[in-house]
């Protein structure tokens, strides 16, 4: 048995208050530093301004940010155990602060990426760490309430992030989107040292630095490649080299972590099948999740129009819809399970997204965001009990291994799907301009919107952007299409789930660490 995964320390200190404030705490801290990963990417135009680079340039910004996040989440859960969960998850805030004021004060976009690799170091140590201390803290009756607390930093900071950024970008400053971090941060960390209970350090070996190397390294290639790969080519040597480099490592890490005495992260865990199958749902709702924050801002931006504000407000009714079920659906898995919900939950959302294949230029702000509630009511019942019901499922010393998976799989999954709809959109919609191209007779006249040439050459341009952006609206629908599809396919996962509330280990050494 691995001695890196977490073990179910009892506090050495309790809280008057019992789990609740301190459940709070660590929901408001980890809600930051996930509000962190869509908020910026409101502010990427206006950063690209302001800093005189090119815009492949400005991506790295946010390509860095993934690429440190995936390096810095599988040493989590060792961290957390060699040095205590609570000193482990204050520092990393105080760190997070740090690393958002330097932002704030990037001179250049060279100083801006150095300052985003420092702040995704405690980002992605956060919310590993504060998903294994909700385990320890909360009663195994109580934990699919928690957990639907927990949802909302996972699924609805990022819904509320372009609407947030978009508010400050347009009215007050973008430097105050990393700001903003400073006073919170250190509040929740007064907050943090005060109220969380005391967890001892659990005995930890030597670190696994192979391990690291190696899931690291294969993470970062594959990232990168992910990233990258729509403007280096998907079959450029580049991004050919990094793949294979990617896929051979994380293989190695596997025959590594089965090999040392301690493992730096169990790979066992996927024995147990319920959590595999959480970890393969998850995946396909970050994706959903994550596409839609992505597409639908720059949909409603070029084909409506609308600014970056007022896109975020279309998408702010779907974050209200999710924060109000969040709770519910926990309570809801305290009572029957996973299984139901989950089902339910991902048919909705298979059935709204078929639902969005029919947007058009002209579709109007009231439908498009009754289609986004309702696929928020399958995404805010379905997420935290699938969670829930998979770290449930595995041994308490295995619960910060499966918490380290679970946050891998969410940035991962989501990077790797928004890469693969993205070059899906880019070369489909070539192939509508393209049809649509050989269509139209080559004599046929172009429109005037003047006199002389001036008037025919201002015609064809309006012609030609309204004609791409028709063909971003078809891409953008047959991408719906793939979504459903996947949505589809997660139902049938959804009917292996356990149909009641889990009472493994896992679940139920959260009872003893507070009362």
């Amino acid at each position: 048995m691995s001695t890196t995964a977490e073990a179910p320390a009892k506090p050495a200190e309790q809280t008057s208050g019992g789990w609740g404030l301190p459940l709070v705490v660590l929901i408001a801290g980890m809600f930051m530093s996930v509000l962190d990963t869509s908020i910026v990417n409101v502010a990427i135009p206006e950063m690209q301004n302001v800093f005189g680079v090119t815009a492949d340039d400005i991506e790295w910004i946010a390509t860095s940010y993934t690429l440190v996040l995936g390096v810095v989440v599988p040493a989590s859960s060792w961290l957390a155990n060699r040095f205590g969960m609570k000193l482990v998850y204050t520092a990393a805030l105080l760190a997070f602060v740090a690393g958002s004021a330097l932002c704030g004060i990037a001179w250049d976009l060279d100083s801006m990426i150095a300052f985003r690799v420092i702040q995704a170091i405690p980002g992605g140590v956060l919310p590993v760490v504060t998903l294994s201390m909700i385990y320890q803290i909360v009663p195994k009756e109580k934990i699919g309430t928690a957990m639907g607390m927990y949802g909302l930093g996972i699924i609805v900071a990022p819904a509320v992030g372009p609407t947030l950024g978009g508010y400050l970008v347009e009215y007050v400053d973008w430097r105050l989107i990393f700001l903003i971090n400073v006073p919170i941060g250190v509040i929740g960390a007064i907050a943090a040292w005060f109220l969380l209970p005391r967890f001892t350090a659990q005995p930890t070996g030597r670190f696994d630095v192979l391990g690291f190397v190696t899931i690291a390294g294969g993470l970062t290639a594959l990232l990168l490649a992910l990233s990258e790969g729509q403007s280096w080519g998907w079959t450029s040597y580049p991004t050919v080299i990094l793949i294979i480099v990617g896929i051979l490592s994380l293989v190695l890490f596997v025959v590594v972590e089965l090999e040392v005495k301690d493992p730096l992260l169990d790979v066992r865990v996927f024995r147990t099948w319920p959590y595999t199958n959480s970890l393969l749902l998850i995946s396909v709702l970050s994706v959903g999740l994550f596409a839609a924050l992505f597409y639908i801002p720059v949909y409603l931006q070029q084909a409506r129009g609308l600014g970056a504000f007022e896109a975020g407000l279309v998408l702010m009714p779907q974050a209200l819809v999710m924060a109000v079920l969040m709770p519910t659906a926990g309570r809801i898995y305290d009572r029957i399970g996973a299984r139901w919900p989950a089902v339910i939950g991902l048919s909705i959302v298979a059935y709204a997204t078929y639902l969005m294949r029919d947007l058009t230029v002209v579709t109007s702000e009231g439908e498009i965001v009754a289609l986004l509630c309702f696929r928020a009511v399958g995404m805010g019942l379905s997420m935290m009990p699938i969670m829930t019901g998979g770290i449930a499922a595995v041994t308490p010393e295995l619960v910060g291994t499966a918490s380290a998976f679970n946050n891998v799989a969410q940035r991962v999954s989501a990077a790797l799907g928004l890469a693969i709809l993205t070059s899906f959109m880019t070369i489909n919609q070539s192939q509508i301009s393209a049809d649509r191209s050989a269509m139209v007779p080559s004599d046929t006249p172009m429109p005037s919107l003047g006199p002389g040439a001036d008037g025919e050459m201002i015609g064809t341009m309006t012609a030609y952007q309204q004609i791409q952006t028709e063909v971003y609206v078809t891409s953008l629908d047959n991408v719906m299409i793939i979504i459903t599809w996947t949505s589809a396919l997660g139902v049938v996962l959804a009917f292996f789930l356990r149909s009641r509330p889990s009472t493994s280990a896992g679940a139920g050494s959260a009872a003893d660490a507070v009362h």
